[in-house]
């Protein structure tokens, strides 16, 4: 981190640049697409309400494709970072997969749910969960045939934001990494950092549209830049 103090407690910020260089589709094309569906009749409440059988078919081939890829080297740069790294450290994702998990990584928080868990309206339990939803089976906890995906969808509150910004007040660093900063509230989390003091850096393919609030940002691939962060970090 150049001259400046070495610092202590860590927040890290994901998003699906991160994903994509182990084939999970970023979030959106350019079109506003999400895996050629409009994102307001696959990621809404209301297109639950509307049209379940969609909803729970688009979630299930997403939660069936995610169990085949694999954590890269990020990932796995991450996960030993949580391993090794002394004081605090928060990985919050906005990603719904499990990869951090795989590669290593225990202190993660998933902002926006997990593909990989259900969520029974009934009793609001959620079960770990690898099949599919379609055919609408009996919750784990209770027997009630009430389980959706448990994915944050627009228009509900993300998890975790509580203590994700009481990680924020006391973060030396803020890195962001793989993230577009176009989706509320995570693209604000680096003004909240500046604004507490913290040192904010920028890891990513792009500059993202929150760039001018970083300290610094180091452009390329995931699987380049957040390793040789990481390896940084760990000789400082």
């Amino acid at each position: 981190m150049g001259d400046m103090e070495r610092p202590r407690n860590i927040v890290i910020l994901t998003g699906a640049g991160i994903s994509a260089e182990s084939g999970i589709d970023t979030f959106r094309d350019s079109g506003g697409l999400w895996e050629q569906h409009r994102v307001e009749d696959v990621a809404t409440p209301e297109a639950f309400e509307r049209d379940p059988n969609l909803v729970l078919r688009f979630y299930d081939l997403r939660r069936e494709a995610v169990q085949a890829k694999l954590p890269n080297f990020a990932h796995e740069a991450l996960a030993i970072l949580d391993a090794q790294w002394k004081g605090e450290l928060l990985l919050v994702t906005q990603n719904v997969d499990d990869l951090h998990e795989r590669a290593g990584s225990r202190r993660v928080l998933h902002m926006h749910g997990e593909h990989l868990n259900a969520w029974c309206t009934a009793c609001d339990r959620r079960s770990r969960w690898t099949g599919p939803l379609i055919d609408r089976p009996a919750c784990p906890a209770c027997g009630a045939r009430a389980l959706r995906p448990d994915v944050v969808w627009f228009g509900e509150m993300p998890y975790g934001m509580e203590r994700i910004y009481a990680a924020i007040r006391q973060a030396d660093l803020f890195v962001s990494i793989g993230t577009s900063g176009a989706v509320y509230p995570a693209a604000g989390f680096v003004r909240d950092a500046r604004e507490c003091g913290a040192r904010t850096l920028e890891l990513n393919l792009e500059p993202s549209q929150g760039s001018v609030w970083f300290h610094e940002s180091r452009l390329g691939p995931a699987t380049d830049v957040v390793p040789e962060w990481v390896a940084e970090m760990l000789q400082s």
